[in-house]
């Protein structure tokens, strides 16, 4: 059996009060816990002080303006009930509705996922196991284990809720004990295994904010070996503004799970606008939009497929905006429909 190492536990009110025992150190904030304390139970993260703001009411709450602000503590299955995100965000909705299983997401947070610790095969084991191999760079170790030459850690980003947000613009308040800043998630992340987050170890992130996106569709595609429970081997988050005769007048493309951050396809999405999604457009931009994608061997299936098949994922995933009926296709690839019309 697996145990919890000795810990101080404390429970704020305010998002002051835990940002302020925040900046006393050696500390980490805990929502929903369903991340942190396995990897705690392994070993991998060893907190002195976890500081709990399921109790902090401002946090909880999902809130209309000129476009949508959801609380960082919003459970992921409170943001799947909210009619206002299932039908002007629905990548985002999508995405949360393949996280985990329905125990989890009562549970987890979508702070939580936006935070979620980088993974790898040689370090999601526990202490003993890692131990045996002299550990490994992400954890107490000197050697990437995917690629023993490679000077940085290549665990691997698993949010489903990152790539989604980052298609429709979203931004995120960071709050310390000195104050708060506003940046794009794009900009929350880094492609580093280990320092995966720009967000300071004194900062909590306690908002998510979604532009009004008029005119947008957007949707999310995820590759796992079962239809439940796993972290995604792949993530494709679209969306699209179309013109009255069909063309893209913008876009946005992202892959997750495939390096150390989620990937913008700037030039995927580049290469949508001004054009209409005809099959011979689908499969030129699909083919664009796989050339960063640099799945490495430290998660399910093989890297070589894991590239192949994202061609294959940009396609379903535009042909689904197009209007396409693609819901036997995502019957065979999530084993559920997720429909949002």
């Amino acid at each position: 059996m697996m145990r919890l190492p000795y810990f101080q536990y404390h429970a704020p009110r305010t998002v002051q009060h835990a940002a302020d025992l925040l900046s006393m150190g050696d500390a980490m904030i805990v929502a929903g816990g369903t991340d942190i304390l396995p990897n705690m139970k392994r070993r991998q993260q060893v907190p002195a002080t976890l500081i709990g703001v399921r109790g902090i009411a401002e946090l909880q709450r999902i809130e209309n303006g000129t476009g949508l602000t959801i609380g960082a503590g919003v459970t992921l299955a409170a943001m799947l009930r909210d009619e206002g995100v299932r039908r002007a965000y629905s990548g985002l909705w999508q995405a949360a509705k393949q996280i985990a299983t329905p125990h989890l997401r009562n549970m987890g947070t979508i702070g939580g996922n936006l935070c979620l610790d980088t993974r790898c095969n040689y370090y999601d084991q526990n202490y003993e196991w890692r131990k045996a191999i002299d550990f490994c760079m992400k954890k107490d170790g000197k050697t990437c284990w995917v690629a023993t030459s490679s000077p940085k850690c290549l665990a691997v980003s698993s949010t489903d809720t990152a790539p989604a947000l980052m298609s429709l613009d979203a931004t995120v308040t960071l709050t310390s004990a000195t104050g708060t800043r506003r940046v794009p998630v794009a900009d929350l992340y880094r492609n580093d295994g280990i320092h995966y987050l720009t967000r300071r170890p004194d900062e909590i992130l306690t908002a998510v904010h979604l532009p009004r996106l008029d005119g947008w569709r957007s949707t999310y595609w995820k590759l796992r070996r079962r239809g439940a429970f796993d972290f995604p081997v792949l993530g494709v988050a679209c969306a699209l503004k179309l013109g009255r005769d069909g063309t893209v007048e913008a876009a946005r493309l992202v892959l997750g799970a495939v390096a150390s951050c989620p990937l913008e396809s700037s030039n995927a999405a580049a290469a949508l606008v001004g054009r209409p999604l005809s099959d011979d457009v689908i499969a030129d931009v699909a083919a664009i939009a796989a050339q960063p994608a640099r799945p490495m061997d430290n998660t399910d299936y093989t890297l070589h497929w894991r590239k192949r098949v994202t061609r294959d994922f940009v396609g379903y995933a535009l042909r689904e905006l197009r209007g396409d009926d693609t819901r036997e296709m995502r019957m065979r690839v999530a084993r559920q429909e997720l429909l949002v019309g």
